[in-house]
């Protein structure tokens, strides 16, 4: 083992992954013992002629690396002198953080994101930085694209942390699970110019646009005789055409949905354009501000129109596209409101017959107007329509979660710490009227099962308790602000890191068999 750590250092560019033996007797035998930590056998990489790795010291992680000489990529810290086989090497330890993480992903190119284009790919949405190698065990299984650092403006502002924070522990847990396959990184939910900077600048690859506030719900309902009005009302200038043009765009020639004609009337467009031309508008505008700030370097953009209250319509779904790529906007993924009910943390809900039908439509416009993926936003725990959306999208699909993995985070203190579980239990039910207001719930705390009193070998139940997983899953910021919840739930899971990561990779394997390639 000390003969083939010196012929590590040779390596000037990335060296292929050790098999996981041999790393692992690497790690316990020479590697663990010189740094004085318990070292990630996966986490193994020469390159620069040095030999990094990542550990730790009871809870806390340590990034180090062995070198013969100084390295061109030093992490920060005092190297150590260390003699193996008579060879005179250099040693570096130093804590995980931010910082840090950038280092690294300087030195690993591995570490950085990068776009995963229309491969099927699962957002995995990580609100404590501690889920990553749970997600990549499982998508290692599924063979899906993993796109990490999933966070939202409004999840951040929740939880305390930045983009970049957010990015630098997804990297810490790509470089734990030794993942290789690249991944993505996506600023989710952006609804202004200014909110999409940070995540440029920490060096996110996907953007999920969120131009939800510019939607017209009017449309729906509005008497025919008054539509003109609302179409003239549109911002045109922004939109880069006239009212007389809709027609001829839409009307005139019926678009071919898998060798069916799919006419569309003249109030039909008139509607979509009056609910959706100022989101087009809006989406542009925030396109082309990102295209203009990345300045070449490469992204990918997702259109979300999932968090409104009315179903997006096949016609509505066929204006959105067709005016996107009028107005130049190229998207890897779309999220229309899809019929029925997705509710945060649960099952959907909803007739599956008729999503059926309905998400065959979506998915034909998807290949027709694309080809580029569904994206099934609020998607975690939704496994009755999992099946229906891998049969349609024939591998055009995205899996959007985030939730779900707090909610693993809570099974596994309440296998492992009862009191701090009712606790936090406790604060989520008085918090729950409140923080439920920008989410899409309908849990009623009266309906929650009596945890206080509930045996402790029980408490676990909850987690698939309809009500008690919607109370948990929209309370995570006052859980996470709460000055003596907050640490005690830290060191509950980093104490029992091994059984949170396998919480999840057990809880995706579920999310992710079904749309798994043959």
């Amino acid at each position: 083992m000390e003969q083939l750590l010196l012929k590590s250092l040779e390596n000037e560019s990335l060296a292929p992954a050790m098999p996981y033996d041999i790393a692992n007797a690497l790690a316990e035998t020479v590697i663990g013992p010189l740094a004085e930590i318990i070292v990630y056998p996966r986490s193994i990489a020469a390159a620069n002629r040095c030999l990094y790795f990542l550990g730790r010291r009871e809870t806390q992680k340590y990034v180090g690396l062995i070198t013969t000489t100084n390295c061109q990529a030093a992490i920060p810290g005092a190297p150590r002198s260390i003699r193996l086989n008579n060879a005179a090497l250099h040693l570096v330890l130093t804590e995980t953080d931010t910082k840090t993480s950038g280092v690294m992903q300087e030195a690993l190119s591995f570490l950085k994101p990068r776009v995963t284009g229309t491969a099927p790919s699962v957002g995995c949405g990580d609100r404590l930085g501690l889920a990553t190698p749970g997600h990549i065990q499982a998508v290692r299984k599924a063979g899906l694209a993993p796109i990490l650092a999933q966070q939202s403006v409004r999840e951040n502002e929740r939880t305390g942390r930045t983009p970049a924070d957010v990015m630098a522990d997804a990297v810490w847990g790509v470089f734990e699970a030794g993942w290789r396959d690249g991944f993505g990184a996506d600023a989710d939910h952006l609804k202004t110019p200014e909110a999409l900077d940070p995540f440029v600048d920490a060096g996110y690859t996907f953007f999920t646009i969120d131009p939800g506030d510019h939607v017209d719900a009017r449309a729906d309902t509005a008497a025919t005789a008054d539509l003109e009005a609302l179409v003239q009302a549109l911002p045109w200038d922004a939109l880069e055409s006239r009212p007389p043009d809709l027609n001829r765009a839409l009307c005139q020639k019926p678009l071919d949905l898998d060798g069916q004609p799919c006419p569309l009337t003249e109030v039909q467009v008139q509607r979509a354009a009056v609910k959706y031309g100022r989101v087009v508008a809006h989406t542009v505008s925030m396109y082309r501000h990102l295209k203009n700030r990345l300045a070449g370097r490469p992204f990918e953009l997702e259109v979300s129109v999932d968090e409104t209250d009315t179903v997006t319509s096949l016609a509505e779904h066929i204006y959105i596209a067709t005016e996107l790529k009028r107005l130049g906007v190229h998207w890897v993924s779309l999220a229309p409101r899809y019929v029925g009910d997705f509710e945060k943390g649960v099952d959907y809900i909803g007739d599956l017959e008729t999503f059926d039908a309905s998400f065959a439509q979506h998915a034909a416009v998807a290949r027709t107007l694309g080809p580029y993926k569904l994206s099934l936003h609020s998607g975690s725990d939704k496994f009755r329509i999992y099946p229906i959306a891998a049969r349609h999208t024939r591998g055009l699909v995205h899996l959007k979660t985030a939730g779900t993995s707090y909610l693993e985070a809570l099974r596994a203190t309440a296998m492992t710490d009862p009191d701090l579980f009712r606790r936090i239990m406790a604060l989520a039910v008085e918090r729950y009227p409140v923080d439920r207001a920008s989410y899409h719930v309908s849990a009623r705390i009266d309906k929650l099962p009596p945890f206080r009193q509930m045996p402790d070998d029980t408490l676990p139940e909850l987690l698939e308790d309809f009500h008690a997983r919607e109370i948990l899953h929209v309370t995570y910021g006052s859980v996470l602000n709460h000055p003596t919840l907050r640490p005690a739930f830290f060191a509950a899971l980093k104490t029992n890191a091994s059984l949170y990561t396998t919480l999840i990779a057990n809880h995706f394997d579920r999310h992710l068999q079904p749309f798994m390639r043959p």
